[in-house]
């Protein structure tokens, strides 16, 4: 007797990340080539085919709007025009209803702001891409945003990273489901990682929003930016822009929320995953960033990206270099 399939509702939208419908639906297609029984329905608001990000057109199965539809998990796609302009309020109500009727509630990427929108994630723990996670805290307080998680669970509520961290929560999901064996052999046959080492942070940019407002403080970034292994201890900084130390402090905090001791470690910290990422060995990006040894860097990684310098440079490093054969 075939047991009845688990159903996945899958919510898209004009503007969805193509990637965000095929990395979680692969994870689910590749299991039930290895016994599971999934069963995928694509809804948008109204049924209309939906264009993606890409500009390709996806055929839709159903009206997110019909009261009937009940799935077992329910998953809601991402795109960048979430992070744009407000949630539509059709999309909004259908999905705050077809998450009252489903069993598991899971968004990909930024998919997490039409759940907070529609009040699911008020009071529960939440992430999204790295690049829209302040986004997320500032629009929707409630939200407990966990800004370096690849996937959050809160209860039968979960949300993911960017784009293919959607395939991290797909295998989460399905180990849930059916076991770590089938779903580390669906990782293994889509060649990736069962449990991916390390935050999202590892794929962010430390330094984000934009310069300075402030012309002593541009002068300060310009000057830490063109050499961070340089000397750069708050007097000297201070000497340089000509004001005191307590003023060039107190110029950080008002405008930046943050200290000039903690901007240089960022600027040296990027520094050396830029070295890493150019190939770079690992004592090389140290003396290049400006940390007094390779295990000064090693703490840093560990502690900022929850990997050594060399699991990061393994990751990233470029294709070029990488196929040169040099040394990490």
């Amino acid at each position: 007797m075939t047991p009845a399939p688990h159903r996945v509702g899958v919510v898209v939208f004009d503007g969805v990340k193509l990637l965000d419908i095929a990395g979680p639906s692969e994870v689910f297609s590749e299991a039930n080539r290895m016994g599971a029984h999934y069963e995928l329905t694509l809804c948008s608001v109204g049924k209309a085919e939906v264009r993606s990000s890409t500009g390709m057109r996806v055929p839709v199965d159903a009206d997110a709007e019909q009261s009937d539809l009940r799935f077992d998990t329910l998953l809601v796609m991402g795109g960048d025009v979430l992070a744009d302009r407000p949630v539509g309020a059709d999309l909004r109500d259908a999905v705050r209803e077809l998450a009252a009727r489903s069993g598991r509630v899971c968004s990909i990427c930024t998919g997490a702001f039409i759940l907070a929108d529609a009040g699911v994630l008020d009071g529960r723990r939440a992430t999204t891409h790295w690049r829209h996670t302040r986004l997320l805290r500032g629009r929707y307080p409630k939200v407990v945003v966990e800004p370096d998680a690849i996937f959050v669970r809160d209860d039968h509520v979960f949300s993911s990273a960017g784009v293919t961290a959607g395939i991290d929560l797909a295998l989460a999901l399905l180990e849930d489901d059916h076991g770590d064996d089938l779903a580390r052999q669906v990782a293994q046959s889509l060649v990736v990682f069962l449990q991916r080492p390390g935050g999202q942070s590892q794929f962010s940019p430390t330094l984000q929003g934009p310069r300075p407002r402030t012309p002593i403080l541009r002068a300060v970034f310009d000057a830490v930016a063109a050499d961070p292994a340089g000397e750069h201890s708050i007097p000297k900084l201070a000497a340089q822009a000509s004001v005191s130390p307590r003023h060039l402090t107190r110029l950080f905090h008002d405008e930046l929320g943050t200290t000039p001791a903690k901007y240089v470690e960022s600027v040296r910290f990027d520094s050396a995953k830029a070295a890493l990422e150019g190939g770079h060995t690992i004592t090389g990006a140290a003396q290049r960033a400006g940390y007094g040894s390779p295990e000064s860097l090693r703490r840093a990684f560990v502690s900022r990206l929850g990997v050594s310098p060399r699991a990061y440079q393994q990751r990233f490093r470029s294709a070029q270099r990488r196929d040169a054969g040099e040394p990490a």
